[in-house]
């Protein structure tokens, strides 16, 4: 059983939503506003959040950013009607894991929900640090830390970042960190991995700029067009 808030408008889905994540023993709150939401995340912990972006009090992106600030560990999905591309990018650089468009079916929604809380009991697993350079993950602590200054990073970054660590210099396609980091039965659209990687790029070089960024021996995440990505070891 997992702590969810569906933080949905629209009375029929979101009734949808508890009723049938109830059924599943899931332990379901429900709000309709972003203050409502707020509340919750500030008064309860929850293990995954899905939030509708097209809120009636409030900006969803910056609810999601809030959410996330209150709540770093948690899962958070974003639903949304908007078909602009740039809104959901803008989304999950706001701190949501992944992303849903309305209308979607149950059961891919499940499937997403089922997917996100495997992962999260997988990657509390302890295993041990990679060491790339001056660039340190510890998986058990669930820690990073670049030429000795720890980087704050959100869940799924640290994720991807531990399995690119673990094999450097190898290149790994977009399917086995879609099913490695989120998981082996994803469907859908990888737009998810792709702004994880940006976001995840722009935290490693502002913790070199904070260092001294001359002497740090900085790994980098090269793209690997048709392919995937590869973290790749630094000369020196």
């Amino acid at each position: 059983m997992a702590r969810l808030l569906v933080v949905e408008d629209d009375e029929t889905i979101g009734e949808a939503l508890k009723s049938g994540l109830r059924l599943l023993d899931h332990e379901v709150r429900w709000e309709q506003t972003a203050e409502g939401a707020l509340h919750e995340v500030t008064e309860s912990d929850f293990d995954l959040v899905l939030l509708d972006l097209g809120l009636p009090d409030g900006d969803g992106v910056e609810v999601c950013r809030r959410i996330r600030a209150i709540q770093p560990a948690c899962v958070l999905v974003i639903l949304t009607a908007r078909q602009d591309e740039m809104d959901v990018i803008v989304g999950l650089e706001a701190g949501a894991d992944d992303y849903l468009t309305k209308p979607f079916g149950f059961a891919e929604l499940l499937a997403r929900i089922r997917a996100h809380l495997r992962r999260r009991v997988v990657g509390s697993s302890p295993q041990s640090k990679s060491i790339v350079g001056d660039l340190v993950v510890d998986t058990a602590g669930r820690r990073c830390f670049l030429a000795g200054r720890e980087v704050s990073l959100r869940t799924k970054e640290f994720d991807l970042l531990a399995r690119l660590a673990a094999e450097p210099d190898v290149a790994v396609s977009r399917e086995d960190l879609m099913a490695d980091v989120w998981d082996d039965n994803w469907f859908g659209s990888t737009k998810t991995l792709d702004v994880h990687v940006a976001s995840l790029r722009a935290r490693l070089t502002a913790a070199i700029r904070e260092a001294e960024p001359e002497i740090v021996v900085a790994p980098r995440i090269v793209t690997l067009r048709g392919h995937g990505y590869r973290l790749e070891t630094p000369a020196g």
